[in-house]
């Protein structure tokens, strides 16, 4: 789908804000020790914790957007890019657990 371009603004702590809540949405409650602990971090913005969390865990999508969340809220110029790579962690993320549950599903249909 090809949109046609628009005119970049400057960046917000209340954008960048409304930004990182919409990923935190999808993100969803944390169902996991570990996603506990990330997102319990993460909003006391203890963000090197989360890092750490997703550089030790890193092939959890989780962990990965939250590990990317904390240096949007910096206002830099890569901003754009932190917001992008967190969210399509996110999506991740839920593609993943849609999938699990899918073949759950289909396993116990079968069985």
């Amino acid at each position: 789908m090809v949109q046609a371009p628009q005119q970049i603004t400057e960046f917000t702590k209340e954008k960048v804000q409304q930004a990182v809540d919409a990923i935190l949405d999808v993100l969803g409650e944390p169902e996991t020790e570990l996603h506990q602990e990330a997102r319990n971090a993460f909003v006391q913005g203890d963000y090197a914790r989360v890092k750490r969390l997703a550089s030790t865990n890193l092939s959890d999508y989780y962990c990965k957007s939250l590990g990317y969340l904390g240096g949007a809220l910096k206002l830099t110029p890569n901003t754009d890019t932190i917001l992008a790579e967190s969210a399509r962690a996110a999506a991740d993320f839920n593609r993943e657990k849609v999938l699990f549950q899918l073949g759950n599903e289909i396993k116990s249909a079968l069985g």
